[in-house]
């Protein structure tokens, strides 16, 4: 292959798919990147045989052919070459790059040996805001763990329905759903379960990027991508293998009543929420004493090697009065899920799951399980 490209273009494409690329010891090609030169651009491509990506970028190409390269080497000498174009030409398995002054030589793998990265676009697709996808799927993403023996709650559930996207995710302590209203209606319903390192890759290479995100299904698979701009030419596709089985009924799992509603300031409520775990002690909790007489929220903890905490705030309360303890991280980053200046908080006893929502939005809700004390 031969051709020129701009080294900052290569450098974001780089960037957008290096992270794939991982140390194997049974497949070594899998530490590489494939470069394909074809007609008017340059296409990387890595894998871990679970997550494939492909990023195409404009180049001069001069003639086409292809060759694997070591991912992270390539990756940092591009990023130290200059701002200037980069001229890259390959004789048998060893790539020659050229910038300015700079003079290189890499040897390569056969691109013969890398594995082919499917292209399932079979099915219907849906087309969402890349950026407002993925500030969504944020809301939910960090929630998942690693569940051996249940691999489907490691992972986050969508619900694709006819005018909405439903996310989900659960680790049996909490759970959190986000809806995504679609701008058109789907002819019918999908839902599927996405592994989290593929969802966590999709914000980090979509999350800042305004174009549209087309989604396309199959049994097994999931392909997101987005074209250039004034073009029909893909720019950037992630391919994901779905994690299989039936997700849990997790609706049974939301509160369908409360008895003590309190609704309150979400930044003073993850003011204090901080201030205290600092004292929380080794199970990480912090207990709330709700007072609707004073309509206010006590908070405090106890660490016996430290001390102890103890802080309020003010809250608008209806229902009955009840103490109860949460692990601090889980509260907390309910609340660091919430956008709106206050929060609604429904409990209904102290051993019973509680509900965070935003005031004025129903696109939003966490499920917390309370620390039982008894």
């Amino acid at each position: 292959m031969k051709l020129i490209i701009l080294q900052e273009k290569l450098k974001e494409g780089l960037k957008n798919v290096e992270r794939i690329s991982q140390k194997s010891l049974t497949l070594p090609i899998l530490q590489n990147t494939l470069l394909k030169a074809i007609p008017n651009f340059l296409c990387l491509e890595t894998t871990n045989l679970e997550i494939g990506v492909k990023n195409w970028v404009l180049a001069k190409t001069e003639k086409e052919g292809g060759i694997a390269i070591p991912t992270r080497l390539l990756s940092n000498l591009v990023a130290a070459l200059p701002n200037k174009p980069v001229q890259m030409e390959t004789k048998g398995l060893v790539l020659s790059l050229q910038c300015g002054d700079c003079l290189t030589e890499i040897k390569g793998f056969d691109p013969a040996e890398f594995p082919i990265i499917p292209q399932p676009k079979e099915g219907e697709k849906v087309e969402v805001k890349s950026s407002v996808f993925c500030q969504a799927l944020a809301r939910v993403v960090d929630i998942p763990s690693l569940a051996i023996a249940r691999p489907e709650v490691s992972g986050v559930y969508f619900s694709f329905q006819k005018e909405l996207i439903k996310m989900v995710a659960t680790d049996s302590f909490r759970l959190g759903e986000k809806k995504l209203f679609l701008p058109s209606a789907l002819s019918q319903e999908y839902s599927l379960i996405l592994p989290q390192p593929t969802a966590k890759e999709l914000i980090n290479i979509f999350g800042e990027k305004e174009a549209d995100l087309q989604i396309y299904f199959s049994p097994n698979q999931i392909l997101f991508e987005t074209v250039m701009p004034e073009t029909s030419h893909p720019q950037i596709q992630l391919v994901s293998r779905l994690i299989e089985g039936e997700y849990p009924n997790y609706q049974e799992i939301i509160p369908k009543k409360f008895e003590t509603q309190v609704v309150c300031s979400r930044n003073e409520f993850i003011s204090q929420i901080k201030t205290a775990s600092i004292f929380s002690g080794k199970i990480n909790e912090v207990k709330l004493k709700i007072d609707p007489k004073e309509n206010q929220i006590l908070v405090s903890s106890q660490n016996p090697d430290l001390g102890e905490y103890k802080g309020s705030l003010a809250g608008k309360i209806k229902g009955k009065e009840m103490e109860i303890s949460f692990n601090h991280r889980f509260l907390g980053d309910g609340l660091l899920g919430i956008k709106t200046p206050e929060v609604i908080f429904e409990l209904i006893n102290e051993e019973s799951p509680a509900v965070l929502k935003p005031v004025g939005q129903e696109d939003y809700l966490y499920v917390a399980m309370p620390i039982k004390t008894s």
